[in-house]
């Protein structure tokens, strides 16, 4: 129905692919019309689809090899994770096929992916930062790239990245295709798009910023020092289901994974003070079933595509609230069930509340209240706390608002400073590549 080339249908046929998702529905039509695509979904939709099968099929059609130290397609990805699952998706779809793939990303020796690129790739999965030192050692040339894609184009800002695709860009064929895919719009998306996209056609499944629906979400008040307990209560639950726990910090999510182990769980953990090969034996052990815990910074919200993970725990809320739909978009994923936990210190109640707004809905509480988790705050016998969670309380614990009790209505504020007083380690960046 989509059009592809009989030859490609076989190869996903035989990989059990036979129904497009809907974002692939709506997606490959336009991109097969030669139009450039701006594509919003939520994580785990079947994206790298959307983008490389019609790039394979005009590739496949063409027939044309490419030239020394060229590549036909460019993919860029944020993370080295999210590359590599991309690398190995167009892989799979391009099997028995005369089409090259390559992979180049930071944390490898950067002399065999120079020899890699030597005779020229049809499609090139990159990060930004290696795909910069290889243009510089003159070890790949983009003149001749005639499809461009942006995977996870706002985590790439978020990252700092902007820089590095707006040098890239003017590398470029001038006539080429384009295509940004991404779960989240924040503003500078837009202008992004402006920037890379001509005559874009924009493609939605669900809003920007929403969850997957299947995801059944859970929160827990509990003060910082009671996480780690509760985290074991809860894992002991499911100790034979894959669980995917998410820090704040490199230090933490060590801290944590090594307690995890003395508690008698099969854990790994990853963050960006892990080598590569580090990083990628961790996941393989957690796809194989090995480990049943992986514990991650944010490195991993984007780079993990295993069908099995059945929950996903929040034991640190992020600062930026769009990442929460993409932490907890690691469980669900291709249309089966899963659960999302978070847990909410007191210094954590303005990322909650980021979070809630973000997308449009309250995350229904499973245990703790509001006011039981900040110091110093009591029930107050008239209700004035109760009927309802609190909210937007400082992050320093001092004087939360409680929800409409019944006999009063809500409390306000009573300022406090913003500065955060736990969190484990600081804010130093989750993400790093």
């Amino acid at each position: 129905m989509l059009g592809l080339a009989p030859r490609l249908v076989n190869i996903l046929k035989e990989q059990g692919i036979t129904d497009p998702t809907p974002i692939q529905t709506q997606a490959i039509p336009h991109a097969m019309n030669g139009r450039d695509v701006m594509g919003l979904a939520q994580t785990g939709t079947g994206k790298t689809a959307a983008f490389g099968l019609p790039m394979i099929d005009a590739l496949m059609k063409a027939g044309v090899k490419p030239n020394a130290k060229t590549a036909r397609g460019l993919i860029l990805a944020p993370t080295r994770e999210l590359a590599k699952q991309i690398a190995d998706n167009l892989t799979a779809y391009t099997k028995g096929s005369h089409l090259k793939v390559a992979l180049v990303v930071g944390g490898a020796g950067i002399s065999s992916q120079m020899k890699r690129l030597q005779n020229g790739v049809d499609l090139l999965v990159a990060t930004p930062g290696r795909l910069i030192d290889l243009i510089d050692r003159r070890a790949v040339r983009l003149d001749e790239t005639i499809y461009l894609v942006l995977d996870e184009a706002d985590q790439m800002l978020d990252m700092g990245f902007i820089h590095a695709l707006r040098r890239i860009a003017p590398l470029l064929a001038k006539e080429r295709q384009t295509m940004m895919f991404s779960a989240t719009m924040p503003k500078l998306m837009s202008e992004l798009a402006d920037s890379f996209l001509t005559d874009p056609v924009r493609v939605q499944v669900n809003p920007p910023g929403q969850a997957v629906k299947k995801i059944n979400q859970s929160l827990h008040y509990v003060a910082q020092a009671a996480k780690s307990d509760l985290l074991v209560e809860l894992l002991d639950k499911h100790r034979d289901e894959l669980a995917l726990v998410f820090g704040r910090t490199k230090h933490g999510c060590e801290k944590l994974y090594k307690f995890l182990e003395s508690k008698g769980f099969g854990a790994a953990s990853i963050h960006g003070n892990k080598s590569q090969g580090q990083r990628e034996r961790a996941i393989t052990a957690f796809k194989e079933g090995k480990v049943r815990v992986l514990v991650a910074t944010d490195v991993a919200a984007r780079g993990i595509d295993i069908p099995g993970v059945r929950h996903v725990y929040n034991f640190d809320l992020p600062n930026v609230a769009e990442n929460y739909v993409h932490r907890i978009g690691r469980t669900a994923r291709a249309g089966a069930e899963g659960s999302a936990i978070a847990f909410c210190a007191p210094d954590e109640m303005i990322d909650l509340k980021d979070i809630e707004k973000a997308m449009k809905e309250e995350i229904p509480v499973a245990s703790g209240r509001a006011w039981e988790i900040l110091p110093g705050q009591k029930k107050r016998p008239n209700g004035g706390g109760g009927g309802g969670r609190g909210r937007g309380a400082p992050r320093n614990g001092g004087g939360g608002r409680g929800g409409a009790g019944k006999h009063g209505g809500a409390g306000k504020p009573s300022g406090g400073n913003r500065k955060r007083s736990g969190g484990g380690g600081g804010r130093s960046p989750s993400a790093s590549s």
